[in-house]
């Protein structure tokens, strides 16, 4: 059997550039923190395991990535070569060793495949991956000698002007055979302007021990762009959401306008979903077949049936069942569960609510801590008062019931099956079955009011009302 080979994310930089009080890796692009869209790249690739160099706030890393991946530490920030020297233990029983950043959030599975074949194809001790640039500014150069081979890499501080004018570059992506890797990063030392341990200087080390070092050379230069600041992070976004909707619409489900649709990498959608303008679909979501969303609408981390409908309205971390229609200008808040064929109408509020199927929630109401049955007309401008001003309590609204216009339940409440509640009533005790409740003070009409009234405030002001 071939032994392991495993992968080396080095993720325990500050991200100074970033100007954030969050570590760098941590920085969301398209719903999911870069070192997370780079655990995933590792992932599809096929290594055996994944190790994850940590420092700066690696406690938050490590609650981000949990067990999916092992974890080495660098206690002091001494350079990338340092970093993936931490990692020696965990990789002990491997063959090579595949080298990766966790700020390049667009690298892909498929590209690291390629580097991984190519590098056991050709017996090297390192297989660089490399890129040309118009603009190299800012990165390491691959010198090569006068047969075309690999010396050296040198980074931009330490570069001549000559050097500087080379094009091809190092993305510090690599696959190594791990022996001559720790042997030459346990050669190193910080004989350079930032007075770090380089891992580019690996590659001087092994050439002077006669070892070959390869090259592929990656053909889309995007893929490998590390985010170092907020300007890289914002094309890192564009591009991914760019790649997010190609995807899609490849799958069956039509963007109207694409440039106006937000839609976070772990997003599932349906096909012959049809999404409008100005919609953000965001993580954690998932949607059925033969939807309608937008325009406008905001779903987040939440599970919609098919042919569900939802239109200038937010939805949190909810359920919907198939043919249910949402908005305008709702809000379900998170912990709703609704059945099939519900309607929720215009300017209604949901939280922590159950909805039975069929059930219509109209017109400016507030459902919280709600279990309505199925059947059930929610008249408008109900509304559930859950809140004591020290719990939340919770209301009933049995199959069938009816509840008039301006509606109070004041929880904790139960309305029976088929129960009807007379509009502008204020409910603060059970309603039994098939009963109806009025709970509002007798209209009283007192005759001439009004004209006696306009007549003293005519003798007051001495001009009459106007």
């Amino acid at each position: 059997m071939d032994q392991p080979l495993c992968a080396v994310i080095l993720a325990a930089g500050l991200g100074k550039r970033m100007r954030s009080g969050r570590a760098k890796v941590l920085h969301e692009v398209a719903g999911r923190p870069m070192v997370e869209h780079v655990v995933r790249a590792a992932e599809a690739a096929g290594v055996d395991r994944i190790v994850v160099v940590v420092g700066h706030q690696a406690s938050r890393i490590r609650d981000l990535l949990g067990n999916r991946v092992v974890y080495a530490e660098q206690a002091q920030p001494l350079g990338t070569g340092h970093a993936v020297l931490q990692a020696e233990g965990a990789v002990a029983d491997a063959a090579d060793v595949l080298v990766l950043y966790g700020d390049t959030p667009l690298l892909e599975g498929e590209l690291l495949r390629e580097l991984i074949a190519a590098h056991r194809r050709s017996g090297a001790a390192a297989t660089l991956l490399t890129v040309e640039l118009d603009d190299p500014t800012g990165y390491g150069r691959i010198v090569r000698d006068e047969t075309g081979q690999v010396a050296r890499i040198v980074e931009e501080a330490d570069a001549t002007p000559a050097e500087r004018a080379i094009r091809e570059v190092n993305t510090g992506i690599a696959c190594y055979r791990r022996e001559p890797l720790f042997a030459a990063l346990r050669q190193l030392t910080p004989a350079n302007a930032q007075g770090e341990y380089y891992l580019v200087d690996v590659v001087a080390r092994l050439r002077e021990r006669g070892l070959p070092v390869a090259t592929v050379t990656a053909p889309d230069p995007q893929q490998v762009e590390g985010v170092n600041d907020r300007e890289a992070l914002a094309r890192a976004e564009a591009l991914l959401r760019q790649r997010i909707r190609r995807r899609w619409m490849a799958a069956g489900v039509t963007l109207i306008d694409p440039a106006s649709t937000w839609i976070d990498d772990d997003v599932e959608i349906g096909r012959d979903t049809v999404i409008y303008p100005h919609t953000v679909l965001a993580a954690g979501s998932r949607i059925g077949e033969g939807c309608r969303l937008g325009p406008g609408a905001h779903i987040t981390g939440s599970v919609l049936g098919r042919d569900v409908q939802v239109w200038y309205s937010v939805v949190e971390d909810s359920e919907l069942g198939d043919g249910c229609r949402v908005g305008p200008f709702s809000h379900l808040r998170p912990g709703c569960r609704i059945a099939p064929g519900v309607h929720i109408g215009n300017f209604a509020e949901l939280k922590n609510a159950q909805v039975g199927e069929g059930t219509k929630v109209n017109h400016h109401s507030y459902l919280g801590d709600a279990q309505v049955g199925a059947g059930v007309n929610i008249g408008a401008g109900t509304v559930t008062v859950n809140y004591d001003g020290h719990r939340k309590l919770p209301t009933v609204i049995e199959d069938g019931a009816f509840i008039g216009c301006n509606t109070n339940l004041v929880a904790p409440v139960r309305v029976g099956r088929g129960a009807y509640i007379a509009a502008g009533s204020t409910i603060n005790q059970d309603v039994p079955a098939d009963a109806l409740a009025i709970a509002r003070e007798r209209q009283v009409n007192k005759e001439g009011w009004a004209a006696r009234w306009r007549q003293r405030a005519r003798g007051r002001n001495g001009d009459g009302v106007r």
